[in-house]
């Protein structure tokens, strides 16, 4: 955030979804990559703690 508001905004590095990507560099291109995988992990995990979560409640409420 500028502190006045005649600063110069910095532009974002962070990827999103369908932006143009015909202007980023083959280094950009990669890390985005990386960064995707990895975040693709994190909610691959999550998805498995949350099943796990809904198989104990329904075997216990299956009794």
């Amino acid at each position: 955030m500028a502190l006045f508001d005649d600063e110069p905004k910095k532009p974002s590095t962070a990827y999103v979804v369908g932006q143009d990507v015909s202007l980023m560099s083959v280094a950009d291109l990669a890390r985005h990559i990386e960064e995707l995988k990895a975040e693709i992990g994190r909610l691959e995990a999550e998805l498995k703690t949350r099943d796990a979560t809904k198989n104990a409640a329904e075997s216990l409420f299956r009794r």
